[in-house]
């Protein structure tokens, strides 16, 4: 439909002109008698008219980086629920996927928040980097409190900093051991290996029968190894596991250079060319998962989710990100000598400090939060275990309870210096994996870099609990 106004003595029209020809109007008759008068009324409805027909403002878009680019179905799923909240709220999302590896994440990310607006209203912040990133991230607390008494307390720690909530916890991630378990029952096993002792022994049997059967591709165990995030958290859960402490601990004492941890990276170096492929070190997850899901592998370390709410357990629920395409099982990593220990991995949603709408990301956060929370309670009580599973208590062969542990990585011991922290680390261990270094020669110069990074005097590891 079209608009028209038109002066007719001291009256004014507005006509309505529809497409097909047809018309209406309306007579407005001033009773003022001046030309200014009547300018002043003409000029007031030609204003509301240009009003009227004003183009709508557009929807509010969010820019939403999350999903690296390996995990497809992660991004799937993550645009299904973007259309979910569109759908219900009207704001609408642009889902950006991301780089593979941490560190690459970080920079990514770190660049997008310093723009003016930032190039994006919230993300997934790792479990590692609310600290790193304090002065680009919003403070959640007044605004979602009911969102925060939704998920577990525990999980909290990680993502704040003084009073400040710079992330509500929302993917829970610990590390875990994923088994083929139609092999483990072919070979006459009835439990996955329960210390890392076993481990090695049933992965060298089950590697050694397939290969007899002309599978000279297939290995015992695979894993982590590039000299990346992921094989700090590998190494972390081997030494955390044999006494061996969290690189720097709580008291911020900087314990790597202990019997301990130098016994745990030694047996993983025994590991390469034996039950390992050499090239395993340089595969980060994805690497590791190809290979395991192609057939090719009886034991992979992996990633399984967990509960981030108060109202499920962290230790009931676990699922894989991508079903498996092998007969699989999935439980703890083994212990060591003193516990059996899963690095805690995830990410938390967080809200840039210059959001171009900051209200409507506090929006989707809610709506994420919630939707998930609900899916947990849900799926808590399905009878299906494929997916999700309970964990079983175990015990060690005398009888006494196995120490299990979720590992924290350093993050808020070690602050901004983290990302240096884990990167030597890494750089460290993965000497010792390919063969440059000793582990005790490794451990030794890895403690004074440490010590010369963060102040923090040297000190032993702390006994798991």
């Amino acid at each position: 439909m079209r608009k028209r106004l038109s002066r007719i003595g001291r009256s004014y029209r507005l006509w309505r002109v529809r497409i097909g020809g047809s018309h209406s109007n309306v007579d407005m008759t001033t009773p003022w008698s001046s030309a200014a008068a009547r300018g002043t009324v003409g000029l007031c409805l030609s204003a509301a008219l240009l009003a009227s027909c004003k183009t709508p403002e557009p929807p509010v878009t969010l820019i939403y980086p999350h999903g690296s680019s390996f995990q497809a179905d992660y991004l799937t799923r993550g645009v299904a629920l973007s259309q979910q909240f569109t759908r219900t709220t009207g704001i609408h999302v642009s889902d950006v996927p991301v780089p593979e590896g941490t560190r690459e994440q970080f920079s990514f990310f770190h660049g997008l928040l310093q723009r003016t607006p930032a190039g994006l209203d919230l993300f997934e912040t790792d479990v590692i980097w609310p600290r790193l990133l304090e002065g680009d991230l919003a403070d959640l607390r007044s605004q979602l409190a009911g969102e925060i008494r939704l998920v577990a307390p525990q999980l909290l720690a990680s993502y704040t900093s003084g009073e400040k909530v710079l992330g509500i916890p929302y993917d829970v991630y610990i590390g875990s051991l994923e088994y083929r378990s139609d092999l483990l029952q072919e070979y006459g096993y009835d439990h996955p290996p329960r210390t890392w002792d076993e481990l090695e022994i049933m992965a060298r049997q089950i590697q050694d029968a397939e290969r007899a059967k002309g599978r000279t591709d297939f290995w015992g165990f695979v894993w982590q190894g590039a000299e990346a995030e992921s094989l700090t958290c590998n190494a972390l859960e081997w030494q955390f596991a044999e006494g061996g402490g969290r690189i720097v601990e709580d008291d911020r004492t900087v314990s790597v250079n202990n019997p301990a941890a130098i016994r745990s990276w030694e047996r993983a170096g025994r590991w390469i060319g034996s039950i390992s492929p050499p090239a395993v070190a340089a595969y980060r997850e994805r690497d590791s998962m190809a290979v395991f899901d192609a057939g090719n592998a009886a034991f992979n370390r992996l990633w399984l989710g967990a509960s981030n709410a108060r109202s499920v357990p962290l230790s009931e629920v676990r699922w894989r990100n991508g079903e498996s395409r092998v007969p699989s099982g999935f439980t703890r990593l083994p212990s060591g000598r003193l516990a059996q220990a899963g690095t805690l991995g995830g990410s938390g949603l967080a809200v840039s400090l210059r959001s171009a709408h900051p209200r409507e990301a506090v929006k989707m956060i809610q709506f994420l939060i919630k939707t998930r929370v609900d899916s947990l309670e849900k799926r808590r009580n399905e009878s299906d275990r494929d997916r999700f599973y309970v964990q079983p208590d175990t015990e060690r062969a005398d009888g006494s309870p196995e120490l299990q542990a979720v590992v924290h990585r350093p993050s808020i011991e070690t602050g901004s210096h983290y990302t240096q922290v884990s990167a030597r680390y890494a750089a460290a261990v993965h000497s010792v994996l390919t063969g440059k270094r000793t582990a005790a020669a490794a451990a030794a110069a890895l403690e004074q870099e440490l010590v010369t990074l963060t102040g923090y005097r040297p000190g032993a590891p702390k006994t798991p609990r």
